[in-house]
């Protein structure tokens, strides 16, 4: 069982860690790992150290520059803090193959942050249903103007071609 001090001390870097994501402080947020990783299970990919990891942050900001989250409920485990929380923002400028469709989005995700036996934060593994957040990009776009027309067809296109990669060997072990 972990301890009151320990649960506290693991809260405050993980309430401190989403802020400063918030605020885009990437050298704050990148110091509460000694090695960043983030796992994205949705989308089966895996952002290994500091490079991997800011090039993920550059894409969704650049995609969604007023990415933001309301915490639910954070629970503690022996070796982890589960947070679950709506992410919210607008879909300013492309998401990988996905063109901007000025849409904004609310999801539900949970993230557990991962420590391991000597308190280092060492993951953050993301969960979220993808479907979900690309029908709210989709789903915002007023196809009574025709223009319109061709930016979906685009936004399938882009979404189509990001599917059938291969996964990051590591999640599926």
């Amino acid at each position: 069982m972990i301890t009151d001090e320990v649960r506290a001390a693991r809260e405050k870097l993980v309430l401190d860690h989403f802020q400063d994501e918030v605020d885009h402080r990437w050298d704050d947020v990148l110091s509460t790992f000694p090695h960043p990783r983030y796992e994205v299970i949705a989308t089966m990919t895996v952002h290994d150290g500091d490079a991997a990891v800011r090039g993920y942050y550059h894409e969704t900001r650049v995609a969604f520059p007023d990415q933001h989250h309301e915490i639910i409920k954070l629970r503690h485990t022996d070796d982890a803090i589960v947070v679950e929380f709506w992410l919210m923002g607008t879909h300013l400028g492309p998401l990988g193959k996905i063109p901007a469709t000025g849409s904004e989005f609310r999801t539900r995700m949970t993230a557990y942050f991962i420590f391991d036996e000597d308190e280092t934060l060492v993951c953050e593994r993301i969960y979220f249903d993808s479907l979900t957040l690309l029908r709210q990009l989709i789903g915002g776009l007023d196809l009574k103007k025709p223009a319109n027309w061709w930016l979906l067809a685009r936004c399938v296109k882009g979404a189509l071609s990001m599917t059938g990669g291969k996964p990051a060997p590591e999640l599926l072990t």
